[in-house]
C-alpha cells in the first residue's frame, strides 16, 4: 500500500495535502513500528461506482477552436472521503488489481473515439472501440480516482439523430463495482445566441431593447426552452413579463448581477432561428460604462426549467408573457455560441489627484496627504479584468525621504514612472475618493522643492485630464 504520490492504480492524479513518496516500509522504520499503514477490514466488497456525464450531445457543427471536443471524463467513487493522517499523507482505502473496461463498440459509425486520454501514465490496450485499463489502488471520496478522458468527434457518415453509448464496466477483487453508461446522441439541439451590438448614440441612463434570439444548430429540434439573462451594476431588467422570474442584484455586491430567467413551453424545429415577441428592455444607469451582459437560450423542458428557479431568490413577473417567434431567412455568421456585451461606451468618469503645499523645518517630519478621487458621471469597474486595481505615481519632492508609506503603495523600481506606485482598488464608484498619506522627513531645505502625484498616461474615458495630477509643494521654514 502506498501514499497518494504523482500517480497511482494506473492512473494520473493531481496533487491534494501533503503527498509523499516515502514508502510505508521507511515510514514503519522512522516510528519504530512494524506498520504505519491502517489496516482495513473489509470482509465485504467494497462498493465502488464509474462516474461520468449521464450523456452527451455531439455538435454537427463543432467549435474549430475546441478540437475532439467533448471530452467525457470518468472517475470512480468509492465511500468516505480523503483525509490525510497526521504526517499529512493521504493513503488508498484499497489496493489490489482491477480493470477497467470502456466499450464504445455502439458508436461504429455514429462518431470517432479518442482513448488517448485514458489510463493515465500507464495508458489502456485499445481493441477497435474498446479500452481496457488497470488499477490497483483506490481512494475515498472521487477526487483521487481520476480515469481520464474519451475524446468524441462527428465523422463524414454522422447524421443527425444517430444514436450510441459508451458502456464503461469494472472488476477486481474485493471489490463490488457499480458501471455507467454514457448516451451519445448526435445533432441534438444546439442553440446559438444571436450577436448582440450597441446602438448608435446610446447614452448611460437609457433603456436599451434588446433583440434576443437564438438559432437551432443542430438537426434536430426539442420542447421548451429557458432564456437566461444576466447584467453588471449598472444594467437593470424593468420588464415583468408573465413567464419570467426577476433576481435583482444584492446592492452590496458591486461585482454581484441581476439575473432573469424566463421559460418557454415552446417546441422549436432543427435549423431554425427564433427571437422574441418583444425586445427584452435593459435598463441602464447614469454611471454605468462597459458594463457586461449576457444571456443564453438553453433546449430545457419546462418543468425541469422550473427547477432552475431554486438556486436563487427569484420574484415572479406579472405582466403580458413573452413568446417565441420563428425568424425566417437569418445568416448564420450573425450567431454565436456566448452572446455578451459591455455598454454603454459613451459614458466618461474624471479621476482627480490633489497634492498638498507644505512647510517645514530641515530635519522635521511632515504629513503629506494626496487626494485620490472620482467625480464621475461613470464608475470605473475594471470587470473584463476581474476587479483589477488602478495605479498612480508619487514623484517626492527634493531633499525630502519618506519615512512612513500609505500600505496600498510601494517602492518604484529602476527606470520605473516614479518613486512610489500606488494603487487603488476597482471597482471605483462614480463618488469615490480616498487619501493616502506619506511621512517625508526634510533631509534639506529647498525653495519650492516640487513633487507630483500622477497617473502615467490618460485612460480611456477619462473627461477630464487637467486634473489627473496634484503638486506636492514643499518649502523651508525658520532657522535651520
Amino acid at each position: 500500500m502506498r501514499p497518494l504520490s504523482y500517480f497511482h492504480g494506473g492512473f494520473m492524479t493531481p496533487f491534494a495535502a501533503v503527498r509523499r513518496t516515502v514508502s510505508a516500509v521507511v515510514l514503519a522504520a522512522l516510528a519504530g513500528t512494524a506498520s504505519v499503514v491502517p489496516a482495513r477490514a473489509q470482509e465485504e466488497p467494497l462498493p465502488v461506482a464509474v462516474t461520468g456525464p449521464d450523456s452527451v450531445n455531439l455538435s454537427l457543427h463543432p467549435d474549430p477552436n475546441e478540437p475532439g471536443e467533448p471530452e467525457i471524463e470518468l472517475g470512480l467513487r468509492a465511500p468516505g472521503e480523503p483525509v490525510p493522517d497526521d504526517d499529512g499523507v493521504i493513503w488508498p482505502i484499497h489496493t489490489g488489481d482491477y480493470t477497467v473496461t470502456v466499450d464504445a463498440s455502439s458508436l461504429a459509425g455514429v462518431a470517432a473515439v479518442d482513448f488517448s486520454g485514458l489510463g493515465g501514465w500507464q495508458g489502456c490496450s485499445v481493441d477497435g472501440l474498446v479500452a481496457t485499463c488497470g488499477g490497483s489502488e483506490i481512494y475515498a471520496g472521487e477526487d483521487y480516482n481520476d480515469l481520464g478522458g474519451i475524446g468524441l468527434d462527428v465523422t463524414d457518415e454522422s447524421a443527425a439523430g444517430d444514436t450510441g453509448s459508451i458502456e464503461i464496466t469494472a472488476v477486481g477483487d474485493g471489490l463490488a463495482f457499480t458501471g455507467h453508461t454514457v448516451d451519445v446522441l448526435v445533432g441534438g439541439p444546439e442553440l446559438l445566441m444571436k450577436q448582440l451590438s450597441e446602438p448608435a448614440g446610446f447614452q448611460a441612463g437609457d433603456t436599451f431593447p434588446a433583440p434576443l434570439g437564438f438559432r437551432n444548430a443542430g438537426g434536430l429540434g426539442g420542447d421548451g426552452v429557458v432564456l437566461r439573462i444576466s447584467g453588471s451594476r449598472g444594467l437593470s431588467f424593468p420588464g415583468a413579463f408573465e413567464n419570467c422570474w426577476y433576481d435583482p442584484r444584492d446592492p452590496d455586491d458591486l461585482l454581484g448581477r441581476s439575473t432573469a430567467l424566463c421559460v418557454f413551453d415552446s417546441e422549436f424545429a432543427g435549423e431554425a432561428a427564433y427571437g422574441l415577441s418583444a425586445p427584452f428592455p435593459v435598463e441602464t444607469a447614469g454611471f454605468a460604462l462597459y458594463d457586461a451582459l449576457s444571456y443564453s437560450f438553453s433546449a430545457v423542458p419546462a418543468d425541469q426549467a422550473r427547477e432552475m428557479l431554486a438556486d436563487g431568490d427569484y420574484q415572479a413577473g406579472t405582466g403580458a408573457p413573452l413568446e417565441l417567434v420563428r425568424v425566417p431567412d437569418t445568416d448564420p455568421a450573425g450567431y454565436t455560441r456566448y452572446a455578451e456585451m459591455d455598454f454603454p461606451t459613451a459614458n466618461t468618469f474624471d479621476l482627480d489627484l490633489s497634492g498638498e503645499r507644505l512647510r517645514a523645518r530641515q530635519g522635521s517630519t511632515v504629513s503629506v496627504d494626496i487626494g485620490f478621487a472620482n467625480h464621475g458621471p461613470a464608475w470605473l469597474a475594471s470587470l473584463r479584468s476581474g476587479g483589477e486595481p488602478i495605479s498612480f505615481w508619487v514623484d517626492l519632492p527634493p531633499g525630502t525621504t519618506a519615512t512612513a508609506v500609505p500600505e496600498a503603495c510601494q517602492p518604484g523600481w529602476e527606470g520605473s514612472e516614479g518613486d512610489y506606485v500606488c494603487f487603488v482598488d476597482t471597482p471605483v464608484l462614480e463618488d469615490a475618493s480616498a487619501t493616502f498619506t506619506f511621512g517625508l522627513r526634510v533631509d534639506e531645505a529647498v525653495k519650492n522643492a516640487t513633487g507630483r502625484a500622477f497617473f502615467a498616461y490618460t485612460m480611456p474615458n477619462e473627461g477630464n485630464p487637467a486634473n489627473d495630477s496634484g503638486t506636492i509643494l514643499l518649502n523651508p521654514t525658520g532657522r535651520h
